[in-house]
């Protein structure tokens, strides 16, 4: 394997001089850099990640600050970090991961002390502290959601606004007229989680602009029973129903409207919009416009990768397309029974 001196001795200069010319850490006349470069790929010559990182004042890390809350879903959070590590390591950086309740405290400690070449922010609440910090240090940031102020940062998000919109319209052309959106818990909401509140102002515009019956449900629990008990309560009649709530009251849901007398997708029609696919977990049964984490933490990093070497993106706010996956389980609207039980 070639080094560094079988480099220098191939193009007449010194080590430091390989060295510079490879980094561009310091200006090099364009003949001695191009000899350079002639030699190091006729010696089929790599440097050391170490040694381009030192070269280039770098760690080659990226801090991925992800708080855990008392109603966080530890598999699905996860399933965050790691594509985002994953999409790290194709651009040869590795990751560092900051779960600290006090989220805000991690994060100053990697901007002040050079941990990381760059910062991802996950699980981002509507009013993020963790935004006012982003714009006040050098390190370069890129949130995996969108807060309330997107001034002065740089967001990369699924477009849920479009997943609900989609889900209504299929529903809307199946017949359905009286829809309704059960969405995250009650705790998620109070702590102001940035994606459940998108979608519940969406679907609440949405609905409305289409002249739907509709209503919103915040169930008070995991329970999906719950969760019908206060639908069928506000809105008796409903045979639509968009879901982005807990996985736990998405996995019962089939069976708590059973206990109801009505069936899937024969008295109500289900979809799911912006709930984050488990790879240990059986699919939801349900037509879905999934929060694919494959979907947004590649493109998050690549912005961030480019933001590092210099390179802004052309729009503060990337918002990814949902994809559409057809199960079976939205079908002509029909009269339902069995809602009053």
């Amino acid at each position: 394997m070639a080094t560094i001196e079988d480099v220098a001795r191939a193009a007449g200069v010194s080590i430091s001089t390989v060295s510079y010319a490879l980094s561009g850490k310091r200006s090099i006349s364009s003949d001695t850099k191009r000899r350079v470069e002639d030699a190091a790929a006729t010696l089929h010559y790599a440097p050391r990640a170490s040694a381009r990182a030192l070269a280039a004042n770098r760690t080659e890390i990226l801090a991925v600050t992800a708080p855990l809350h008392a109603d966080t879903d530890p598999t699905a959070h996860m399933a965050f970090a790691m594509e985002v590590t994953i999409a790290a390591r194709t651009r040869d950086y590795d990751t560092l991961l900051l779960v600290q309740d006090d989220a805000l405290s991690g994060m100053k400690r990697s901007a002040n002390s050079a941990l990381a070449d760059g910062i991802i922010v996950l699980d981002v609440a509507a009013h993020d502290e963790r935004a006012k910090l982003a714009r006040s240090i050098s390190c370069p940031t890129v949130f995996i959601g969108v807060p309330e102020n997107t001034d002065g940062l740089v967001c990369v998000d699924l477009d849920f606004e479009s997943s609900i919109r989609q889900s209504i319209d299929a529903l809307v052309e199946a017949g359905h007229t009286r829809i309704a959106l059960i969405g995250h818990t009650r705790e998620t909401l109070a702590r102001e989680s940035n994606y459940p509140l998108r979608i519940q102002r969406e679907f609440a515009r949405y609905a409305a602009a289409r002249g739907l019956d509709a209503v919103i449900v915040s169930p008070p629990s995991d329970e999906a029973a719950d969760a019908l008990e206060i639908l069928f309560r506000e809105q008796p009649g409903t045979t639509g129903i968009v879901l982005s709530t807990a996985n736990a009251v998405a996995l019962l849901l089939t069976a708590a409207l059973a206990d109801r007398g009505l069936a899937v997708p024969r008295d109500v029609s289900v979809i799911a919009a912006g709930m984050t696919p488990v790879l240990s977990r059986t699919p939801l049964p349900f037509d879905a416009l999934p929060l694919d984490p494959a979907l947004t933490c590649p493109v998050a990093v690549d912005i961030l990768v480019g933001l590092i070497e210099g390179t802004r993106p052309s729009s503060a706010v990337t918002l990814v397309p949902p994809v559409y996956q057809s199960r079976g389980t939205v079908a002509s609207a029909a009269v339902p029974s069995g809602q009053a039980r």
